[in-house]
């Protein structure tokens, strides 16, 4: 069986992919290849092999890409009460295997949810306390932003760092955890189907807040608007950066650049919607369409999901971590890293995780929504009610496309 994953070649991720697929081969006696493809280049390999009529057995990737395979027709549909071990596997985890449809189409095998890394030492020497409401966490950005936290003498800080740019929808993806707290949505059910709501009055506020970061109070990090994870990365660690909105998998390569005594672990506060709320996402192994191997589909699955796979996946032995938080409820990741800080992510995504909504094709409005939000951020005397609507009536359009509107 040919395996892929949406890893670069030779990184820490594919190692740990290579040591889960020898596993594999060795406990179950079939005989399965691992392809790392690049992280740039993997929807354009697996559109040539569509177009080759050749899929890969197995793909693991993006939750948030499951409407996308299941439109193109790429993937199988599986049956849950038919995985081994299904009942171990978190419910959340296989909502996001869920297609539009409401039937499943991959098996989870790796979650993960947004939290704040905070400088603590930035705050303690403002003076602040850990930020329990999102106009706290802005009030923190702005401090950090003008009162020189590093005490360098320098007006060289930025409070917030953020991803603003729109490649594969990043801000979308930043701002979908402030836009929840502050009780939008980008769409909410209608009937049978869904209805833009990114021009609710609640969606509109918190729209209004994030403008006035880039714009008023101008907290975040220059060039925010054009900004990948790549970049913002970066930001962070170099100590540019105060408070950055990320995954787990952030923190070993920030304990070793910046030094896991100098920042904090934080769950993302309550905001005027008087809920917390995170992004939850993850990965799933997808049951490719055509495999002349389906038995071996779903014990590759099956055995990714099973204790066995998500501890390989945790990375502890190999170096790679391709398992943020376990989706097997029966595997505590925290207890297995001997590390805190990781069970702060747990308890964000158990108690206030939320996975993107099940559109057929969820990507193309998050692309969509990112494209109309960059636009009033980068353009401050935008109005935002006004743009908010125009993107509303595209979002609209986009699911009467999709055969998703109410």
């Amino acid at each position: 069986m040919e395996v892929w994953i949406r890893q670069d070649a030779g990184s820490p991720a594919a190692e740990s992919a290579e040591a889960l697929t020898k596993a594999f081969t060795e406990r179950s006696g079939i005989e399965a290849k691992l392809v790392a493809v690049g992280v740039n280049d993997f929807e354009t390999k697996l559109q040539q092999r569509t177009a080759q009529k050749d899929l890969p057995d197995i793909v693991i990737n993006d939750t948030g890409q499951l409407g996308n395979l299941v439109t193109q027709g790429l993937v199988r549909e599986v049956d849950r009460e038919g995985v081994a071990g299904s009942g171990d596997l978190a419910d959340r985890a296989w909502e996001a295997a869920q297609g539009y449809d409401g039937k499943y189409y991959g098996v989870p095998f790796n979650s993960q949810a947004f939290a704040f890394l905070i400088r603590k030492d930035w705050r303690e020497a403002v003076g602040a306390e850990v930020p329990s409401s999102w106009d706290e966490l802005i009030q923190l950005a702005v401090t950090f932003t003008n009162e020189d936290p590093d005490g360098n003498g320098k007006n060289d800080t930025a409070g917030m760092v953020v991803p603003g740019g729109t490649t594969r929808g990043y801000l979308t993806w930043w701002f979908s955890t402030m836009l929840w707290s502050e009780g939008g949505d980008f769409v909410r059910k209608d009937g049978d189907g869904y209805v833009a709501a990114v021009d609710d009055p609640a969606s509109v506020k918190a729209v209004e807040k994030l403008q006035a970061m880039f714009c008023d109070s101008k907290v975040v990090q220059p060039g925010a608007s054009t900004a990948d994870s790549a970049t913002t990365h970066t930001v962070f660690e170099s100590g540019k950066g105060g408070i950055y909105l990320t995954g787990p998998y952030m923190l070993p390569r920030f304990d070793g650049s910046l030094g896991k005594e100098k920042y904090e672990a934080v769950a993302a506060p309550p905001g005027a919607g008087g809920e917390a709320a995170a992004l939850a996402e993850g990965e799933n192994v997808y049951l490719m369409a055509g495999s002349a191997n389906e038995k071996g589909q779903q014990a590759f699955a099956e055995f990714a999901a099973s204790p066995a796979g998500q501890k390989i996946g945790l990375g502890l032995d190999n170096g790679g971590i391709i398992v943020r938080l376990p989706v097997n409820t029966t595997v505590d990741g925290a207890a297995e890293r001997k590390d805190p800080r990781w069970d702060v992510f747990q308890k964000v995504y158990d108690e206030h995780g939320r996975n993107a909504p099940a559109l057929p094709n969820w990507a193309t409005v998050r692309q969509i929504s990112a494209e109309g939000l960059n636009g009033v951020v980068s353009e401050c005397s935008r109005d935002v009610a006004g743009a908010m609507g125009e993107l509303a009536d595209e979002i609209d359009a986009e699911l009467e496309k999709q055969g998703a509107a109410g």
